[in-house]
Order: structure tokens, then C-alpha cells, then sequence
């Protein structure tokens, strides 16, 4: 067996708790701060800091070519687009609900994957555990809702919008797999970069937020998003990976939905009902389905 350092624990740790506390961040800063300024503001200052640590260690960015375009590409699939979804989601959602709805990406990727990355065929027990996890996702978004009163398709789109997020996530992680090389950090930062790039001008013209008065609170929530959940987990999760593996790693993802609702319910006073918790058990439990090897079940 191949028992882990306390390191390698201490890492995970840390990586858990800064993706896994970033909803709650999240939903603080919504409070007075638009989505769009929010995601601007989180790229940009998670940008300077690992553009600051790859010039710090030497590192050089590529030349002009067709790597920048596939950075491009990740930028807005991985990082623009999602974290707008989910900021303007969680405008709606409860953080807590935000966490459990996110714990679809892993399996969302099994089936992608299957699709485009080589020697990821679909095994019996990945579909089992990806129709496990999509069951746990209807009993989360109670699709009764849907015909009920009092602004209930606006939550169901804010759910949606949060699933499509992490749909996107899933897509980075395979187009990353596929087509991305040279080194991880290098083009971390550069991603990093052009989403801020991209995004910055929109938050500029939308939202105009020199006009803005946001609450404290808000406010250094998301100075701390970018710093903690977008820059620091970034270097947190690549040295876990280069220490420890994507499979020890991929814990991560049985963790992250546990503290999100933790936290909302704890320093939020968030209520999620019996449906969230429900959800979250078939969702984490499709994972560990997935991820089970065949011979254990189908002997």
C-alpha cells in the first residue's frame, strides 16, 4: 500500500478548505458586488500573483503561437465562463447548495472523457455511478419546483447556472488532458492571464464599478477569492499533484461539497433541507461508484 507523508495530507487539506470555503466567499461578496466585477476582480489579482511566482522562479512564457490559443480556450471554458455562472448562480443559492451542485463535475468529466481522452472508455460502474450522481441532482433541484410560486424557476436557473459551471469545469479538465503541454505552472498563469484579460472589460462596461459601494464584507471577500481560492489553490493543487498524483488528489472531490455546506450552514446560518443532504449522498456516493474497479462489484 502506499501510505501519503503528512505533507501530502497537509496539502489536501489545504486545498479542500480553500475550494471548499470559496462558495461561502462567494456568496459574501455577491451581497453588493456584481458578478461580473467579482470574477474580474478575482482573475486579476489571482493573475498578478502567479505571474509574479512564475517570473519569481525563472520560468518563461511561450512565444506567440498556437499554445496561446489553446490557453485562450481554457481561459474561457475554465475560468471566465464558470466563475460568472457560478457568481451570478449564487446571487440566488445558498452557498451551501452552490458546493453540492459542483460535486457533479468529476462525473460529468468520466463521460466526456470517454468520449475524447484516450483509454477512458465508459466502465459499467462509471455509468452506474454517473446515473447514481444525475439522480442526485434531480432529488437536489426538486424539479416540482418548477410549477411552484414565489420565484422558484429563478432558483432552478441560478441551479442550473451553477451546473453549467461545473460542466464547464469538467470540460477544462478533458481539453487540458487533450491538448494542453509545456509546463503546468507556466500555462496556469498565462490562463490565468487571458481570463483576466478578457473579463476585466466586461466587468468595466457592465458594471461600471468605480460606481460601486460595496460592504465591507463583500469587499474583502473577494480580495481574499482571488488570493486564497484562485491563486494560492492553483499553487496548492499543482505542487499536490507533482507530490502525490491526480489520484490522491482527486479526494478533493468527495471533500470540497462537505465543507461548502458545512460552512454555509455553520457561519451562514444556512438551512439546506432534507433534499440537499439526500443529493449530497448520491452524489458523492455515484463518485465513489465510478471510481470503484470493476473486479470489485462484477467479479
Amino acid at each position: 500500500m502506499n501510505y501519503r507523508g503528512i505533507k501530502d495530507w497537509a496539502l489536501l487539506a489545504a486545498l479542500v478548505v480553500l475550494w471548499g470555503s470559496n462558495f461561502m466567499f462567494i456568496k459574501l461578496g455577491v451581497a453588493t458586488v456584481p458578478p461580473a466585477t467579482l470574477v474580474a476582480a478575482r482573475l486579476v489579482i489571482g493573475a498578478l500573483i502567479l505571474v509574479a511566482v512564475v517570473l519569481a522562479l525563472g520560468y518563461r512564457f511561450p512565444p506567440p503561437g498556437r499554445i496561446w490559443l489553446m490557453y485562450a480556450a481554457v481561459a474561457v471554458v475554465g475560468n471566465s465562463l464558470p466563475f460568472m455562472l457560478i457568481a451570478w448562480g449564487q446571487r440566488a443559492i445558498d452557498s451551501a447548495l452552490a458546493g453540492i451542485l459542483m460535486a457533479i463535475m468529476p462525473l460529468t468529466t468520466l463521460v466526456l472523457a470517454h468520449f475524447f481522452v484516450t483509454g477512458e472508455r465508459m466502465t459499467r460502474n462509471r455509468v452506474a455511478g454517473f446515473v447514481l450522481g444525475f439522480v442526485g441532482i434531480v432529488v437536489l433541484m426538486e424539479p416540482a419546483a418548477l410549477t411552484g410560486l414565489g420565484g422558484s424557476g429563478r432558483h432552478i436557473l441560478a441551479q442550473l447556472a451553477v451546473l453549467a459551471g461545473a460542466m464547464c469545469f469538467a470540460a477544462q479538465s478533458v481539453l487540458v488532458r487533450v491538448k494542453l503541454a509545456g509546463n503546468v505552472m507556466v500555462a496556469s498563469a498565462a490562463i490565468i492571464t487571458i481570463a483576466a484579460a478578457i473579463s476585466l472589460p466586461i466587468a468595466l462596461v457592465v458594471d461600471q464599478p468605480w460606481q460601486l459601494a460595496p460592504s465591507p464584507a463583500s469587499f474583502w471577500a473577494v480580495i481574499w477569492i482571488g488570493i486564497g481560492p484562485t491563486a494560492i489553490a492553483t499553487l496548492v493543487y499543482l505542487k499536490l499533484i507533482d507530490s502525490a498524483g491526480p489520484t490522491f488528489m482527486s479526494m478533493v472531490n468527495y471533500c470540497v461539497p462537505v465543507v461548502a455546506v458545512f460552512l454555509g450552514v455553520a457561519l451562514l446560518g444556512e438551512t439546506p433541507g432534507v433534499n440537499a443532504y439526500t443529493g449530497l449522498i448520491l452524489i458523492l456516493s455515484g463518485i465513489a461508484l465510478s471510481r470503484l474497479r470493476r473486479r470489485l462489484i462484477f467479479p
